[in-house]
């Protein structure tokens, strides 16, 4: 593999080390060395080395058939989520939320044109999507997608637009620009975002922003239901205003975390 970077200050190594994280999937929970070298487009001799590496790092384990990661992999994520302390600050509203509903409610971020879910409490429901944490779909056909591309400002959107999506699901209603700009000023407006089967057959959600204390849109979090079991207007009237005072509680809740005055450690 050729370098990605010409910049002195890019460690390639490390670059091939998360490509042969990323490698693993839901879909090959499991993979020999020929299949982690072929998917990363690293030579045998590099992919095993850095799966070595891994292993001896407790990221990566031997199992029959190949390698697979290890649960030590959620730290990557997870030292995230816990940094910001979001995770904290939502999840008792979240559990209320659900308990009020009676559906799931998820928070996700922006990366790139993707969302990344982040924290999530969860329902027993079948749905046409699988979802967890570290979980990507294309934010143009999401309503938290929706809320978080409407928070940015005109430059920051057409570079977040720009980058192509890492999800590896292909929308059920792919959107221009232009439609796509249309329905982000009509969520500017709003302050809230719904989409009904945009994404996949079945899945209807509603999403609001959660804002720091400086009013910047941070995250955003939603109630997501079944087609069949839930109307668009059960989802709009009678969840909407009930994620709306969840969403703000968070958003009130983070914004005096953030106002705590923090002392550096020696």
């Amino acid at each position: 593999m050729p370098r990605r970077d010409d910049d002195p200050n890019f460690i390639e190594a490390i670059a091939r080390g998360f490509d042969v994280i990323k490698a693993f999937d839901p879909h090959r929970p499991v993979m020999t060395l020929s299949e982690v070298a072929a998917a990363t487009d690293l030579a045998r001799p590099t992919a095993r080395r850095i799966l070595l590496t891994l292993e001896a790092l407790g990221y990566v384990r031997s199992c029959p058939g190949g390698y697979a990661l290890t649960a030590r992999v959620l730290e990557l994520g997870l030292t995230y989520v816990q940094a910001m302390g979001l995770w904290g600050i939502a999840r008792p509203h979240m559990e209320r939320l659900v308990a009020r509903t009676h559906e799931s409610t998820s928070i996700a971020q922006l990366d790139g044109s993707d969302i990344v879910y982040v924290a999530r409490v969860a329902v027993p429901k079948i749905i046409a999507l699988s979802v967890g944490i570290g979980t990507r779909f294309p934010a143009a056909q999401t309503s938290l997608g929706k809320v978080l591309l409407a928070g940015l400002e005109p430059d920051e959107l057409d570079k977040a637009l720009a980058e192509p999506s890492r999800a590896g699901v292909v929308p059920r209603h792919p959107l221009d620009r232009a439609e796509l700009e249309s329905t982000l000023r009509e969520v500017r407006a709003k302050g809230w975002s719904l989409t009904d089967q945009e994404l996949a057959a079945g899945i209807r959600s509603v999403a609001a922003p959660l804002r720091d204390g400086a009013g910047r849109v941070i995250a955003a979090m939603n109630v997501t239901v079944h087609a069949a079991e839930t109307a668009v207007e059960t989802l709009a009237d009678e969840y909407l205003p009930l994620l709306l005072q969840a969403a703000g509680d968070v958003s009130a809740d983070f914004a005096r975390y953030g106002a705590i005055p923090r002392i550096p450690s020696a």
